[in-house]
């Protein structure tokens, strides 16, 4: 087959900028083939380098005595004591989900679950943080229901519970949703597996599915703005095989377990280009693959559609040589393709040969080192007006605009689709605060929590990365569980506009000092830029997924209350109505600023609450929607109406940060106060639960009305009520 001439125009089509394509004919001192062309463009792609990142991404606390590995590999490690270590990363599949929800969100999900299990820990929970657009946008009902259905469908049959997450709407989301998967396993912390490739003439072997043409082109298509034409990028979606998945999980495991693994790498983004890249280049040697050894499904595959292929199920691997016939017996027991298609040589060169001919033979480092770095001109965000004048709801009705909005209904509807109880280890279902699995065969526990609030974002970046942390941290917390460390999905628009390059940049700081001061480390995530439809960006989502350790199973903090419990709140309440849910929900509006994050306030808080979980019996966070929305989803949850004292709008609604709403017995309660005032935390008691209405200072509500309403709102948003 005739390639293609390389022209102005097709450099364009492969989203590479004329003087990054000079950059390219300098390196490599000639015009490149047609599939040298696809691989720089795949390894140059923003999805890949993080050209416009990297420079903020360096300034993230990333280290602490609990991290066994940080940033850089398929995902990050931290140390949970007994030899064993919790393996954890979030990643984005926001453009495919757009295209194809279904298989966009299966193929996320497949795909974090094998940055996990390639580093030798079998997966043990997932999550999925999803941003779409306004309810009655016509589009966002079909993406809710496609990615919903991709995510239950994958996981479920792989076999992973699904224990936690979040779900949004904003007109901003419109034309490109946020599909962000995450996912953890455990491995014994002395039998990690890396991808850095070593030894010369080592075999190269290709493990999985076999390679079709679906995929291609889809990390670069990730990497740039949708415009009119986004259906026709429907090719570019990856289609999913779970059961496949799960035949993959066992064999590499069984692999793993034989001693024949020298390295390994999931083929993801950029399919065997990325893998092979970075397997040689993170053990500085070279490789060679012969593409006529490459399992394919379809016919006639060139050299360039393979290398770019981002098909599913696929591994990539170095293995020791003298273990080949036990390694092929494993894969062929597991009906799973096994081929040596390729070696590690000693010269930094990417050799790519198919029928006889050298397609490619490019200097392999330089697809990685030299990639564009930019550091792009960007703006401070300006500080929002301050909020105007409100007109006083009446507390029934604002609590009412919030239960029956989808943004803050019960997402029952969503997760009644996953399966949260296969293995037999959850220990908290979702929709009760931080998921919970149990370390199976031990007392321990891991809690999980996603979170971010995009509008704070927005207003205030710094401010907003800060409260994203803070937020993950006090529903660790909240779980009594330790917040160990972070992983982070920083969703954003196009950074070639300073305007949303100043998004990310305040974002970075505010994260990255929250981590600090919470000692919860980011030690894996991922950067989606580009999240644009005809020039308009979505909100700026920098999500934050966080693990937490409890030691004892004994040590859970509940959620439920019981009749007669005392309500108390930890923290000072002002009364912050600035971007909050109320002034959203119930007047339509999105002014003021974004909560300030004190950082040692939270960190005092929440030592406070686990110190004193022996007095407590049920804790949440306080967050959108304030003490009266916590308040009511604590109750409901319980089956228990609940009266609150504080009868203002601000009081009840403010979104104050660095505060927990706890229920506790008479005795438990005066305890907690004496103890709060030795710390020196604010602590208040705000009401009781029990009965069976809501009472928000004088107004009052039947719990049964206020309940249907809060269980059936988000189906009737999206038409399936």
């Amino acid at each position: 087959m005739t390639e293609p001439k390389i022209t102005p125009e097709l450099v364009a089509a492969h989203g590479l900028k004329p003087d990054e394509y000079d950059r390219i004919l300098q390196i490599i001192g000639r015009e490149p083939s047609f599939t040298e062309l696809g691989i720089f463009s795949a390894m140059w792609n923003e999805h890949c380098s993080y050209k416009s990142s990297k420079k903020w991404l360096r300034t993230l606390y990333t280290e602490g005595p609990q991290v066994i590995c940080g940033p850089g590999e398929n995902a990050g490690l931290v140390d949970i004591g007994d030899g064993l270590a919790l393996v954890f990363k979030m990643e984005s599949h926001n453009h495919p989900s757009y295209i194809e929800p279904h298989q966009g969100a299966a193929t996320g999900v497949g795909g974090i679950l094998r940055d996990v299990f390639t580093m030798g820990a079998r997966p043990i929970a997932a999550m999925n943080a999803l941003s779409f657009g306004a309810p009655d946008h016509p589009r966002t009902a079909h993406l809710v229901k496609g990615v919903v259905e991709g995510i239950g469908q994958y996981g479920n049959c792989f076999g992973v519970p699904n224990v936690g997450g979040e779900v949004r709407f904003h007109s901003a989301y419109n034309g490109n949703c946020l599909v962000n998967a995450f996912a953890a396993g455990l491995a014994d912390a002395d039998k990690i597996f890396y991808s850095a490739a070593s030894g010369v003439g080592m075999p190269v072997v290709y493990l999985g599915a076999k390679t079709g043409r679906d995929g291609v082109g889809g990390a670069t298509m990730a990497s740039a703005e949708f415009g009119a034409d986004a259906e026709e990028k429907r090719p570019t979606v990856q289609v999913g095989d779970p059961f496949t998945e799960k035949r993959l999980l066992e064999a590499c495991l069984e692999l793993m377990a034989s001693g024949a693994v020298i390295s390994i790498q999931d083929m993801g983004a950029a399919g065997l280009t990325c893998s092979a890249v970075e397997m040689g280049d993170k053990g500085k040697l070279g490789i060679r693959l012969d593409l006529d050894r490459v399992p394919c499904r379809e016919e006639a595959m060139t050299a360039y559609e393979m290398m770019l292929s981002e098909s599913q199920e696929r591994m990539l691997m170095v293995l020791r040589p003298e273990k080949e016939d036990e390694a092929r017996a494993i894969f062929e027991k597991w009906d799973l393709d096994f081929a040596i298609v390729g070696e590690t040589i000693p010269e930094d060169r990417f050799l790519i040969v198919h029928g006889n001919e050298t397609k490619a033979d490019l200097p392999l480092s330089k697809l990685s080192s030299e990639a564009p770095e930019y550091d792009r001109p960007w703006e401070e965000t300006p500080a929002p007006p301050e909020l105007g004048d409100l007109v006083r709801v009446d507390p029934i009705d604002g609590l009412k605009a919030l239960i029956g909005s989808p943004n803050h209904a019960c997402k029952e509807w969503v997760w009644q689709q996953y399966d949260h109880m296969v293995m037999g280890d959850t220990v908290r279902v979702p929709g009760l605060g931080a998921g919970i699995v149990r370390v199976h065969g031990t007392e321990k526990a891991i809690a999980f929590t996603s979170d971010v609030t995009p509008r704070y974002v927005r207003a205030n970046p710094y401010e907003g990365g800060k409260q994203a942390v803070a937020e993950a941290y006090r529903n660790l917390t909240a779980a009594g569980a330790r917040p160990l460390a972070s992983t982070d999905n920083l969703n954003f628009g196009n950074p070639e506009k300073p305007e949303i390059m100043g998004q990310f940049v305040g974002a970075i700081r505010g994260i990255g000092e929250a981590c600090r001061v919470l000692d919860m480390p980011i030690v894996s995530g991922n950067v989606s830029l580009y999240n644009e439809t005809d020039g308009r960006a979505i909100l700026p989502t920098p999500t934050i997924g966080a693990v937490g350790l409890i030691e004892n199973l004994s040590e859970i903090i509940p959620t439920g209350p019981e009749a007669g419990d005392w309500a108390l709140v930890i923290g000072e309440t002002r009364g912050h109505l600035g971007q909050s849910a109320l002034l959203y929900e119930v007047f339509g509006r999105e002014e003021g600023d974004a909560p300030p994050v004190d950082l040692e306030a939270e960190r005092r808080h929440g030592e406070f609450l686990r110190d004193s979980r022996a007095l407590i019996k049920a804790a949440t966070d306080l967050s959108d929607g304030g003490l009266a929305l916590a308040a009511f989803e604590m109750a409901e949850a319980a089956g228990l109406g609940v009266s609150l004292d504080p009868g203002e709008m601000a009081a009840l609604f403010g979104e104050d940060q660095a505060r927990y709403l706890v229920a506790c017995s008479f005795d438990q309660a005066e305890a907690l106060m004496t103890a709060a005032a030795r710390a020196g935390v604010q602590l208040a008691a705000v009401g009781r639960f029990g009965g069976d209405s809501v009472r928000l200072g004088t107004s009052e509500a039947p719990l049964a009305d206020l309940s249907a309403l809060y269980r059936s709102a988000f189906a009737r948003a999206i038409g399936d009520a």
